[in-house]
């Protein structure tokens, strides 16, 4: 059974505190289906992500099986199932393949056989095996829904919470999802909360949850809710709802609970002895209507109320029903299955790595762009090398007599060293501006882009540091890629004058610093466009600041290049070069260079910084309130 006593969540305004949910009670017993429907900005989302732990409550106590979820345990993983409003899976992948996916993220299993029995029960139980071939960009609204619904079923939850799942469907769409949502329930004793604007197709449900303000106005069958509030109709709730304050209706309420959650009773009683409800034995006996410990000192006067009650209400409304089940009933009755195993590290790290690069595939638009920019960066640059080639000219070891072959010697050689190292610095920092814009390209909407599914993945159990994984082994191929093909191109029209492996080394740096940076800041927006642009804009800075073009002024200098990581790219890949081009870049730049050991450091250490930040803002929950 799912306990809500006293509830409260409250959030800051204005300095104030402003409570959204106040003194929530309800009972929800295994094998019930429940809908909590009442106007906009009632409360009910709230409701369901405090009850899921999305929300932590500011008061009162949440059970789950008589355990108390702040002090005793929280929902294990696979225990609970969350279907938000948003759709959790990606376009690229086939139905079959996202259920796949996230049974290998929330499931252990014991072998390919078991792996696939249970996606084909899942398919069979939403009625997707005729699609499961279909891309999700395809899909219509309700068999997006359905999806939504599968992907949750996967590790056998007891407890399925639905926020709007049913918002923008047609009607037969929308009858059949509340189908099978009614159908879910009646399986192994789970509990299916429902959150719906719609007041349609409520006889399906076993109660109806009707929140005003913040509070509870009702809860109980769907026939008597008319009868409960004096409407005719059940669109005349909401309007009744507003001609009177929410303490008033919650304190109404509160009189006329416990013969409302008799009748729930009685009702739970005969769906049992029918078998077409299925619950595990220790929920077979268990009663809404047993009073609680705040209710037990009034129950002599809730009892009198009940009983003025019954002459508005049907005989059997308020029967008192002190066992469910007798002993000579011939319900179906289950056992508790076994805990879902969950897989370990390693195994979410391989399954999240593989989807990485098959959504990276299929995505033909990412894969053009990438293909352009490996390939057209390179070509850029190379269109300068004539301006690095060519031998360094030194002054002859004897001087001329003649005072004007001095000054042409003089001339020349002073051309062709501020040819050579204009040359030379710029085709570097080229370099690693442009391996900057293609890290920023990498990493930029790499968690933000997917930060919704990303925090509803780590709700079922998905490891922050296996997803980070994922992600740098799937960034590090691009940048090694990328980086290489630099290097290479670039070497052809251009021989780097200090060893390739050096040159490689730094450029291999410079992606992977700037991409780490990139991806710690997409984990700290809350959206794709926010990550984009912040990351567009560091890369633009990097080279104004890096004083390859111009030195800065040496207070603001010693204050931003520790921040730079193009300077320290381009200045270790300089401070490599052979002497007498080294001599000639420095005869030419203002900027002082560091010493190459000290540039990798600083390189590493920003590579660091960037996945730690990037670790810390994937362990950060960021919903959507």
């Amino acid at each position: 059974m799912l306990e809500l006593d006293q509830i409260c969540f409250a959030i800051r305004k204005d300095g104030e505190s402003v409570n959204l949910l106040e003194d929530i009670s309800i009972k929800i017993p295994r094998g019930h289906f429940m809908a909590i429907v009442g106007p906009s900005g009632c409360g009910k989302t709230t409701l369901l992500k405090t009850i899921a732990g999305l929300n932590s409550e500011s008061g009162g106590n949440l059970k789950w099986e008589g355990r108390d979820l702040a002090e005793e345990r929280d929902f294990e993983p696979w225990e609970i199932g969350y279907v938000p409003q948003f759709s959790i899976a990606y376009d690229e992948l086939t139905v079959d393949e996202s259920i796949e996916c996230v049974t290998r993220l929330r499931v252990k299993t014991r072998g390919e056989n078991e792996l696939d029995e249970r996606i084909d029960r899942v398919l069979g139980e939403t009625g997707l095996e005729a699609i499961a071939d279909r891309r999700v960009s395809v899909l219509s609204g309700g068999q997006k829904r359905r999806l939504g619904l599968a992907m949750e079923l996967v590790s056998d939850p007891n407890l399925l919470l639905c926020d709007e799942v049913t918002s923008g469907l047609d009607p037969r769409s929308e009858r059949e999802i509340v189908h099978l949502l009614h159908d879910l329930s009646r399986k192994d004793g789970r509990v299916v909360i429902s959150v719906t604007h719609s007041l349609a197709h409520l006889e399906l449900y076993d109660s109806i949850l009707v929140l005003h303000e913040g509070r509870v106005a009702y809860h109980g069958p769907p026939p008597l809710m008319n009868h409960y509030f004096g409407v005719d109709d059940t669109e005349e709730v909401y309007p009744k709802l507003a001609k009177q304050e929410s303490l008033k209706w919650a304190s109404s309420w509160a009189k006329h609970r416990p013969a409302y959650y008799d009748k729930l009773d009685k009702r739970r009683a005969e769906k049992i002895k029918e078998g077409s409800l299925k619950v595990p034995v220790s929920a077979r006996n268990v009663l809404l209507a047993a009073p609680s410990s705040a209710e037990s000192s009034d129950s002599e006067k809730l009892k009198s109320n009940e009983e003025a009650q019954s002459s508005k209400i049907d005989d059997d409304v308020i029967t008192p029903t002190s066992k469910l089940v007798g002993d000579d009933s011939k319900e179906i009755i289950i056992e508790e299955p076994e805990p879902t195993r969950m897989p370990g590290i390693f195994s979410q790290f391989t399954t999240l790595l593989s989807r990485r690069w098959r959504i990276f595939a299929r995505d033909r638009g990412q894969m053009a762009l990438q293909i352009a920019m490996i390939i057209i960066f390179p070509l850029v640059i190379s269109l300068f090398g004539d301006h690095a080639n060519g031998a360094v000219k030194r002054f002859t070891a004897e001087a001329s007599a003649d005072l004007e072959s001095q000054i042409v010697e003089r001339e020349a050689v002073t051309a062709n060293q501020i040819k050579k190292g204009s040359g030379v610095s710029g085709i570097i920092m080229l370099e690693v501006i442009l391996l900057g814009l293609m890290a920023s390209n990498n990493s930029a909407r790499e968690i933000a882009g997917e930060r919704k599914i990303m925090e509803k993945e780590k709700f079922g159990g998905m490891r922050p540091m296996a997803y980070l994984a994922s992600k740098v082994g799937f960034l590090a191929c691009l940048v090694l890629i990328q980086s290489l093909v630099m290097a290479m191109v670039v070497e052809m029209f251009w021989k780097f004058e200090g060893g390739f492996p050096v040159h490689l080394t730094f450029l291999i740096l410079i992606n992977a610093s700037m991409t780490a940076i990139c991806l710690g800041i997409s984990s700290m927006m809350r959206t794709p466009a926010q990550s984009s642009l912040l990351c567009l804009y560091l890369v633009g800075f990097q080279l104004p600041l890096s004083g390859a073009i111009l030195a800065l002024p040496q207070s603001i200098d010693l204050l931003v290049r520790p921040f730079i990581s193009a300077y320290w790219a381009w200045s270790g890949s300089i401070s490599a070069l052979n002497e007498g081009v080294g001599t000639a870049v420095r005869n030419t730049v203002d900027t002082s260079l560091s010493d190459v050991r000290l540039c990798l450091f600083v390189l590493l250490a920003h590579l660091v910084v960037g996945g730690l930040v990037a670790l810390v803002g994937i362990n950060r929950a960021q919903w959507e309130s």
